[in-house]
């Protein structure tokens, strides 16, 4: 097992408590600017960053929620305007979630201030440090969905 000081593991476990936190907060205000809830918002995010439409099962399997509750958030999204079902051309039994394109890009803007955020801050460090970022943002991602998100 990795051996850390318990001071720093304490720092880096505030650090991620913090992040985690301004995340959330993040996400609600641009929900709540998109008119929708947080977790629909998310799931915009979702359904946009796959590779195309995608079933409602695929958004449970993505965002962590019972396929119940995703009927919900696809119903929402789609009185709101930001979704539609549709077909699958492949198999007309199945139906497919979209994204609205043009109804998600006017909310663009809002994402802009993360953006610049994020340039500057990445803009403290050299190219092997960024790599090391980089690096452990990959595991992380992949360690906490495989042991927290994916059980």
């Amino acid at each position: 097992m990795f051996d850390m000081e318990p001071e720093a593991l304490e720092r880096f476990t505030w650090y991620m408590r913090e992040i985690s936190a301004m995340t959330i907060m993040f996400h609600t205000k641009i929900a709540e600017q998109m008119g929708v809830s947080a977790t629909d918002e998310k799931c915009i995010d979702l359904i946009m960053r796959a590779d195309g439409p995608v079933t409602a099962g695929r958004i449970a399997e993505l965002s962590g929620l019972s396929t119940g509750a995703v009927t919900g958030v696809i119903d929402r999204l789609e009185r709101a305007g930001f979704v539609r079902r549709v077909r699958d051309p492949h198999d007309r039994r199945k139906v497919l979630v979209e994204v609205t394109v043009g109804d998600v890009e006017k909310f663009g803007q809002l994402f802009e201030v993360a953006r610049q955020s994020l340039i500057e801050v990445l803009s403290h460090f050299d190219e092997g440090e960024l790599q090391v970022i980089e690096r452990y943002l990959q595991v992380q991602i992949e360690t906490f969905r495989k042991r927290v998100i994916d059980t």
